[in-house]
């Protein structure tokens, strides 16, 4: 997954033309009066269009997929998606306006860098929520609770927050267990930094996020004479595909590192767990304290 890309899902963007407002009324026009939107939901949507992959996969498990007129083309991908089996026996859109009006949807929700693409939308009538990328847990379950509240789903969503917040408490390391500096890195060699969701999830899970000590104040690279100079207990890295080769093996595979093969641990897993909050999170813990128990081990 290359570095556009890792912003746009990121970001929860979808990939719009500049003149989607054009695109969009050019689309009433062709498919005729049964296409125009009623311009407010009704209280129980039934035509729901997501067009944010994080965003569909909260909606799959809040409603009746009956009631979504279509995902994100992003969450049908084999191993870029943890809902794809499901994401592929729905429709889907690749986010242009054309597709979504031909799509008749009575709630559309999207992320933040596609507020352009809703803005064309709420002009045609056409009901649209626009969200922002969270980034800490508790933004993250007030995100599922507001698309509960959209879709009438209210007991669904506080049900699917508990199970977060259960999976976060089995997950987290129990008292007195040794704190590990790890970093982690996302795809184009960035590496995590503060203040996001993801260095949130490594507090929590027991690992301090090296990329502080280095003075990053962002997600960003990582120079590899700081990590020499002072390398993390742990290294992880998300993989596009099984097997496929990790920025953490090359950094640990790098001549003036070997030394460090048995001090330092490293440890990839699935890169879409990188990218989204709500119940991928679930999933998100588990894979940290996996890895932070492995490391745990290894230093003996």
């Amino acid at each position: 997954m290359d570095l556009d890309r890792r912003v746009l899902i990121a970001g929860g963007a979808v990939a719009v033309t500049a003149a989607v407002t054009a695109s969009a009324v050019a689309a009433v026009g062709r498919a005729g009066a049964a296409a125009v939107i009623a311009p407010a939901a009704p209280t129980l949507p039934r035509r729901i269009v997501s067009l944010n992959p994080c965003l569909d996969v909260i909606l799959v498990q809040l409603v009746d997929h009956e009631r979504i007129a279509a995902l994100s083309h992003y969450s049908r991908e084999a191993y870029g998606s943890t809902i794809a089996p499901v994401a592929r026996t729905l429709p889907f859109t690749w986010g242009t306006a054309e597709e979504i009006i031909a799509r008749a949807p009575d709630l559309v929700i999207t992320g933040r860098f596609s507020a352009a693409t809703g803005r064309a939308l709420d002009r045609l009538g056409v009901h649209t929520a626009v969200f922002d990328v969270p980034e800490t847990v508790e933004a993250s379950l007030a995100q599922v609770r507001e698309v509960a509240r959209l879709v009438g789903a209210p007991e669904r969503g506080e049900a699917m927050v508990a199970r977060i917040e259960a999976a976060l408490t089995e997950a987290a390391p129990k008292p007195g267990t040794p704190r590990l500096s790890t970093l982690v890195f996302m795809p184009g060699g960035f590496a995590s930094g503060p203040g996001t969701l993801m260095d949130e999830m490594m507090t929590r899970m027991g690992l301090d996020n090296a990329a502080t000590k280095y003075g990053l104040r962002q997600s960003m690279s990582v120079p590899l004479e700081q990590v020499i100079a002072d390398p993390p207990d742990l290294l992880l890295s998300g993989e596009v595909s099984p097997g496929a080769p990790s920025r953490a093996l090359r950094v640990m595979s790098h001549p003036a590192l070997r030394h460090l093969a048995g001090h330092m641990s490293h440890a990839t897993f699935p890169e879409r767990l990188l990218f989204c909050g709500g119940p991928v999170l679930i999933q998100t813990a588990q894979a940290l304290a996996r890895a932070r128990e492995t490391a745990l081990r290894g230093r003996g």
